[in-house]
């Protein structure tokens, strides 16, 4: 599990811009509109949309936008997305798997097979990393108002699994099959998340000098990019030295 935190950290910092910002609201977006088609408007009986407004409230949103998105959904010209997932490697054999919500799989496939052309790596098929990723819960939140000591206990009875801590964030994992039970405890002690989710976590990571990891991690910015991908999973270990360098 180590890098989570350090790399929420980053993304965290590299979002604070306009432009990056516009970005992470379009994919927050995507997700709203696709849960509310699929569940219906009413986070109070659809799971999804109320995880969706969750993380849209932790990358502070405004409501308007939040609402905007669940009336187009459930209107009768709402965009239909498809989602998809691409697998492969980045070089020095970092693996990369990306989903995405597409309203043009042509494009999203064209436009994929681009950026692993660009930057030197390998599609591979789908299904092929599957032994390397494991889908868990992971909850990214800044250390404000609590200290990991007062929550770890009733955490871990609600399933809590591990929990990394990096400069003011903390994340915690859980199984799978857990998510809900966290979530929930959460909420009950009155813990906001900056980002919540099932998310791939790799079962080992790929140690690279600093140099070649920064040229993957501009490999993986030009993925995280693209608005037609809305998560870009690796297992690139980002060590200290990494993070420094790059915070």
């Amino acid at each position: 599990m180590s890098g989570h935190s350090k790399w929420s950290t980053i993304k965290r910092k590299k979002g604070a811009n306009d432009a990056r910002r516009g970005k992470i609201f379009t994919k927050i977006i995507k997700e709203i509109i696709i849960a509310a088609k699929d569940g219906g408007g009413d986070p109070e009986t659809n799971s999804r949309l109320r995880l969706a407004i969750q993380n849209a409230k932790g990358a502070n949103m405004p409501k308007d936008n939040i609402d905007r998105a669940i009336k187009k959904a459930v209107g009768a010209d709402a965009t239909t997305y498809i989602e998809t997932s691409f697998e492969g490697y980045a070089p020095g054999g970092v693996a990369i798997f990306a989903e995405c919500l597409t309203d043009n799989n042509n494009r999203t496939v064209a436009s994929i097979r681009s950026a692993f052309n660009k930057h030197g790596g390998k599609l591979g098929t789908n299904g092929s990393l599957s032994s390397l990723f494991e889908r868990k819960g992971i909850f990214t939140m800044k250390k404000k108002g609590f200290s990991q000591d007062d929550i770890e206990l009733e955490l871990i009875d609600a399933g809590a699994q591990d929990f990394e801590d990096y400069d003011d964030t903390l994340t915690v994992t859980c199984a799978k099959e857990d998510f809900g039970n966290v979530n929930r405890k959460l909420n009950e002690l009155g813990i906001e998340t900056e980002e919540a989710g099932l998310k791939r976590v790799p079962n080992t990571t790929k140690a690279l000098d600093i140099e070649s990891a920064k040229k993957v991690l501009r490999f993986i910015e030009t993925l995280e990019d693209d608005d037609d991908i809305q998560n870009v999973y690796h297992n690139l270990e980002i060590t200290d030295e990494l993070a420094n360098e790059l915070g």
